[in-house]
């Protein structure tokens, strides 16, 4: 094959190359939080959030969990170093952002992972978020109280 055949072919999915790239990289989201996700490969399981090591980042250690979740699922969590920049929402939802940016990087280093990522939901973008205020009310549905006298 030429480079041009071989090129096509990447772009069809046809030949899947080796981890060849320095990084892969994918966004998450969750509410109004968003993620910037970079796995680099040959790591020793580090994560960095906007400059910080996760445990300092993190307030709550449900909150590293939930990061490390997409990881331990498929047996990876030794194999990256993980480096993200993430804004925008809570703590809560932004930790759900980098759960979903590491899972969407993960299935971009390897195809085969999204059976494993999808069954458990970590690939679903989670759209809910908060409803706007409505005019004569005190918030999106929380009408005046009621006085019967």
């Amino acid at each position: 094959m030429n480079e041009t055949q071989e090129t096509i072919a990447l772009k069809q999915g046809l030949n899947q190359a080796p981890f060849s790239r320095k990084y892969v990289y994918a966004n998450g989201k969750r509410k109004t939080a968003v993620s910037r996700v970079r796995l680099y490969q040959k790591g020793n399981g580090e994560i960095v959030i906007n400059g910080l090591s996760a445990e300092k980042y993190c307030t709550h250690p449900t909150e590293v969990e939930r990061i490390l979740t997409p990881l331990k699922l498929t047996n990876l969590v030794k194999n990256f170093n993980i480096s993200v920049v993430v804004k925008g929402g809570g703590h809560s939802a932004q930790s759900e952002a980098i759960r979903h940016g590491i899972a969407k990087a993960l299935i971009e280093y390897d195809r085969e992972l999204r059976t494993t990522l999808k069954k458990h939901g970590l690939l679903t973008r989670d759209s809910r978020v908060k409803e706007r205020k409505k005019y004569g009310r005190k918030r999106a549905r929380r009408g005046q109280q009621f006085s019967k006298r």
